[in-house]
């Protein structure tokens, strides 16, 4: 009997933790704001623990079993049920979402913090050496933590997706709720009745696993308001492509990366200034840009004899290759023989490539976290400029210089400090407004283009002219460069962000 509680300690510290880990997820996934959070979740989490470990005490000693079943069972059904809540929360009342993520957080936290001292109490009750009990429990505890903190971000999250992992370890809850019962059914004055209603919740918690997906999809359709035609949850992001009549759109944790209407315009304007103002270009960089929009671009030019490709999501590149709409958008451009693939963070590939290229194109996510933060600073520009061979040209997507100004010119602050040559400009594109890029050279000799020699479907010479011209109403502004300790780029990003959407 001792086994089976001390068992138990495993499975319930793993559901805890998964908890914890799908709320951090889901937060990060919808506000955005990785660190703040995940660090506020595990604040509150660790607090709600404390409370219901000083609850535990007020359980009197004959309830022991029976409150520890009864637990199980509220743990389960709210921890299970918590990913689809939220989800369903963000989509349908967007304003209260805040508060139902920190009150489920908060009553997870505090049935969780009873768990293990009701357990050391019953082993404690049933004559377990006390040193030996607490060394059990505690080994165990961190065990069964270490497991999920391995198995959610490599397995679960990118296989099962964060609904279906939270009804996943609903059921782990509630299994273990059983399997007390039965195995101490004599020493429960209502057997039948915690039976019955274990049962019943753990049917339920299965339903909701069985048909996560369908709840998924109404709440996403909610949200993105078109039909959803693929969505999928990898080890890095929530991948999610929709479609309206003509118009088909990839939205990442949420945010829109394009429209098929317009993509033209933006992939246009970050990739032809760089190209046509290097005609001999053969060996040609692009990190991030998984959709594979920028390097379409790149391979109309005859010259390019290689396009290096570094993208940290194979799920990504391959849903631009292998699936058909998706790949026509890209002109089947993961198809050609110039194209290599390289699924890898690109710092680190960076850091250990000894590749030189003659034009690089960086169409990385907006730098909403300190993840992405780190792909705009000093240290990885001074890295890039490593791999550019002399007269090489560099072309980077810098958001908005209108709805997030600080975070644009703090992007051109940061190039300039690690030794860059830079020349912003910036493009409207329907979907998202008046665009920002920057173009970045080690020499200080760049002319804009006068002559595109390739198919485009907006850009001219004239216009590329006046994209890098600015109206008086976005100025350049005293901001500062990006570091990697402090990242005042994602700080300036948000500010920007978070006024246009009040």
């Amino acid at each position: 009997m001792h086994r089976i509680l001390v068992f138990s300690v495993f499975v319930v510290a793993s559901c805890g933790i998964a908890y914890e880990l799908i709320a951090g997820a889901m937060a990060s996934y919808l506000l955005g704001d990785s660190i703040l959070q995940f660090s506020s979740i595990i604040g509150c989490y660790l607090f709600a623990m404390g409370i219901g470990a000083a609850l535990s005490r007020y359980v009197p000693e004959k309830d022991l079993l029976s409150r520890f079943v009864d637990i199980e069972l509220a743990v389960g059904l709210i921890g299970g049920c918590s990913a689809v809540l939220l989800f369903s929360a963000f989509a349908w009342l967007s304003a209260p979402f805040r508060t139902m993520l920190y009150a489920l957080v908060f009553s997870i936290g505090v049935l969780v913090g009873m768990e293990i001292p009701l357990v050391m109490r019953v082993l404690h009750a049933r004559k377990a050496v006390f040193s030996e009990l607490v060394s059990k429990v505690l080994t165990f505890d961190s065990l069964g933590a270490l497991a999920v903190s391995l198995l959610f971000p490599l397995v679960l999250a990118p296989s099962l997706g964060l609904i279906r992992t939270a009804f996943l370890f609903g059921c782990l809850n509630v299994a273990v709720a059983l399997w007390t019962i039965w195995h101490f059914r004599s020493e429960l004055p209502n057997y039948a009745g915690q039976r019955l209603r274990a049962v019943f919740v753990f049917a339920a918690l299965l339903a909701g696993f069985t048909w996560s997906e369908p709840l998924t999809l109404v709440s996403e359709k909610r949200i993105f308001g078109d039909d959803i035609v693929h969505s999928v949850t990898t080890p890095y992001q929530r991948l999610v492509v929709t479609r309206w009549k003509d118009d088909t759109r990839l939205y990442i944790n949420g945010n829109l990366q394009f429209s098929s209407r317009d993509e033209h315009r933006y992939h246009e304007a970050l990739v032809h200034p760089v190209m046509a103002a290097r005609p001999l270009a053969r060996e040609v960089l692009v990190l991030g840009g998984g959709d594979g929009m920028a390097i379409r671009e790149v391979l109309k030019y005859p010259q390019v004899q290689r396009v290096t490709l570094v993208d940290l999501d194979e799920q990504m590149t391959s849903l631009f290759k292998d699936s058909g709409e998706l790949s026509r958008l890209n002109a089947r451009a993961f198809h050609d023989p110039r194209v290599r693939v390289i699924n890898a963070d690109a710092a680190q590939w960076l850091e250990s490539s000894s590749d030189m290229f003659d034009a690089v194109i960086v169409d990385f996510p907006d730098p909403s976290t300190y993840g992405l933060g780190k792909l705009y600073s000093v240290p990885f520009y001074k890295m890039l400029a490593r791999h550019v061979r002399a007269g090489a040209l560099v072309s980077i997507q810098s958001t908005s210089p209108y709805f997030a100004p600080k975070a644009f010119w703090s992007i051109e602050a940061t190039l300039k400090e690690a030794g860059w040559h830079v020349r912003p400009y910036h493009v409207y594109v329907p979907s998202f407004g008046e665009w920002g890029f920057m173009l970045a050279s080690r020499a200080a000799d760049y002319t804009v283009p006068t002559h595109i020699p390739v198919p485009t479907r907006f850009l001219t010479p004239e216009l590329a002219t006046q994209m890098f011209l600015f109206p008086p109403d976005m100025p350049r502004l005293p901001v500062e460069p990006n570091y990697l300790n402090s990242q005042p780029l994602v700080r300036y990003f948000e500010e920007g962000w978070s006024n246009v959407m009040r």
